[in-house]
């Protein structure tokens, strides 16, 4: 195992109240955020965009790794494994925020399919002299995929759910997202490249997006959140009809054929 020392990076946003709107209008709400209203939990994955030239893209459109602050791990295979929130106080929509990031961790090992890369990235984010909140992002580095080797099974989800909700994800819903991100992963709006390269079925609905929908259905129907834990388990395709989950505190994604595609854990505040 081999293991690399952290480093850090502050950016600054203005979180510009249009980005949000513009994210509710494509989630299919009406769209009510202005300046000074509080945005909703998770939004701040709309802002602290880092542009890079192409020429410092990867061949995955994610910037290079290493130098900066994820070390080259030797994997190219990028995911967003899961994370954990910390909310301590309301983010302002159109109020300059600074966004303090460190490399907790990262570290290589040996898994069953081959060589894995563990990434942690622990981010603050501040307004008014204030920390607002603490976010823990898991990511996982492999290499490509084996065509000859057998898929992994997925977990089967719970069928005991007392709420759930219907999710569906366009390609240009997909492509949106990945637009008010500046995320250029292309996993999530290239074809060619999600089947050919990576192995996939189809576009493959961002990590972050099912958490975001999992968040804003336990704040609506359990309160506002204090902590979040998220954990990715299996991909979902732009072309499936997605189940949002509820039972107690707990929430997960479930397939069209029933595999768990995301499990999560909600802590309310009071």
């Amino acid at each position: 195992m081999q293991e690399y020392m952290p480093d850090m990076e502050c950016q600054n946003d203005l979180m510009d109240p249009a980005r949000a709107f513009a994210f509710q209008v494509a989630m299919g709400d009406r769209g009510d955020i202005s300046e000074g209203t509080v945005l909703p939990p998770f939004f701040h994955q709309l802002y602290f965009w880092t542009p890079q030239p192409a020429t410092a893209l990867g061949r995955d459109g994610h910037p290079k790794v290493g130098p900066g602050l994820i070390p080259d791990l030797g994997l190219p295979r990028r995911m967003w494994a899961g994370g954990r929130l910390s909310f301590e106080k309301p983010l302002l929509a159109g109020v300059r925020a600074e966004k303090r990031s460190v490399l907790e961790s990262a570290k290589t090992k040996d898994g069953r399919t081959g060589p894995l890369g563990f990434v942690v990235l622990r981010h603050e984010i501040w307004q008014n002299d204030q920390l607002c909140l603490t976010e823990w992002q898991d990511l996982v580095y492999r290499e490509d995929p084996d065509p000859s080797a057998p898929r992994p099974e997925a977990p089967q989800a719970r069928t005991d759910e007392t709420d759930s909700r219907d999710v569906s994800f366009t390609s240009t819903f997909l492509f949106r997202y990945s637009a008010l991100t500046f995320n250029g992963h292309r996993i999530h709006y290239d074809l060619d490249y999600a089947r050919d390269v990576e192995g996939y079925d189809g576009l493959v609905v961002h990590g972050p997006l099912l958490a975001q929908q999992l968040m804003l259905m336990a704040e609506d129907l359990i309160g506002p959140l204090k902590e979040f834990r998220f954990r990715a388990s299996s991909p979902l395709m732009h072309f499936e009809t997605a189940t949002l989950c509820r039972a107690g505190n707990t929430l997960w994604v479930r397939g069209p054929d029933g595999r768990q595609c995301m499990a999560a854990e909600a802590v309310v505040s009071g």
